[in-house]
């Protein structure tokens, strides 16, 4: 079943409100290499749903990266493996009433594979590719939503649920995250009017923002200087990378290249930046950001992948020289 609000409200469907009442025992995933919105989103729903007295399990494939771990609640995830982990959760607590996914609208975006005879529930703010799936699920995106964090607000408003600091820091992150620390066209006045209250009840920005933006590890840094060694610039689109061997080099991970793709925006005549992560032999991660009107969405979905208007990404193959020249020939087409 498909349920999309109206455009102008954020409002989260009846239908899922009254499954989430009458359910018990629920699992709650999120895409893989989760950002702040997926983890914020996830974890401030997780309390609210264990303070109306479901019993509720977090996964995520890849942990929780090191510069999150700041978030009230960030240990509830297990990234141990999901059959497993589902099994001995239904030994533990009973029957699975259902999966919810966060922040994405598949579960092979999650990276994980729900048994045919389990619900589960999408609550995303992505365009979905291609429909949705229609057996046993219940949709809710909303692409009006700056973030999921503030989808899961207006849910948890609508479940009865308080909101205090623990969920109100998890959901400020979430919102701060998508909203590019609201400097992004996404930021209105409806979301300044909900961080606002998020502040009222004890978040401190400048806690969050020293955790997201300023407590680096040296070898994050020196991997960012590789990085930014990379930079091509042809007519307006910036191009830069970093390689396995790069990883080895400067003893980081996939985790520490969150943001890198914003960096060369900085440049005053950048209108598109991609980011490329090497994530397997010929096997790369392509992050995308443009600037103004460039719509990126129809770029990823050629290329198998999805996002906003500004923000998009997907995974590609070949080699490097061969990638590069791929997606620049398909962004000229929107950056004319």
């Amino acid at each position: 079943m498909n349920i999309t609000s109206p455009s102008t409200v954020i409002s989260p469907p009846k239908e899922i409100i009254e499954f989430l009442k009458n359910s018990k025992n629920l699992i709650l995933a999120t895409h893989i290499n989760p950002e702040g919105d997926a983890l914020g989103s996830t974890i401030a729903l997780s309390i609210s749903l264990e303070r109306l007295g479901k019993n509720t399990i977090l996964y995520n494939r890849d942990g929780v990266p090191y510069f999150y771990r700041f978030l009230p609640g960030h240990e509830r995830f297990s990234n141990s493996d999901f059959k497993t982990l589902t099994r001995d959760f239904q030994e533990l607590r009973g029957p699975v009433d259902a999966v919810i996914l966060l922040d994405c609208n598949t579960p092979e975006r999650a990276g994980i594979e729900i048994p045919p005879d389990t619900t589960y529930i999408i609550i995303d703010h992505h365009e979905p590719v291609g429909g949705l799936p229609e057996n046993r699920a219940l949709e809710w995106i909303e692409p009006s939503a700056p973030a999921t964090g503030v989808m899961v607000y207006y849910l948890i408003k609508a479940l009865g649920v308080e909101i205090d600091y623990e969920i109100a820091v998890n959901l400020y992150t979430a919102i701060a995250i998508d909203t590019g620390t609201f400097r992004y066209s996404n930021t209105t006045p409806e979301t300044l009017k909900l961080a606002s209250e998020l502040l009222s009840l004890g978040v401190k920005p400048e806690e969050i923002s020293e955790a997201l933006y300023d407590s680096w590890s040296i070898n994050r840094f020196k991997l960012l200087i590789e990085c930014l060694n990379t930079l091509e610039l042809t007519d307006g689109i910036a191009i830069t990378y970093v390689t396995e061997e790069l990883f080895k080099k400067t003893g980081t991970s996939q985790e520490d290249t969150e943001n890198f793709s914003n960096f060369p925006k900085i440049i005053k005549d950048v209108k598109v930046s991609v980011f490329l992560r090497q994530i397997g032999r010929d096997k790369w991660k392509a992050s995308l950001r443009s600037k103004g009107d460039i719509d990126l969405r129809e770029v990823a979905w050629s290329f198998g992948g999805g996002g906003h208007r500004n923000a998009a990404g997907f995974i590609i193959e070949g080699s490097l020289e061969e990638i590069k020249k791929k997606i620049k020939d398909r962004l000229k087409l929107v950056t004319k």
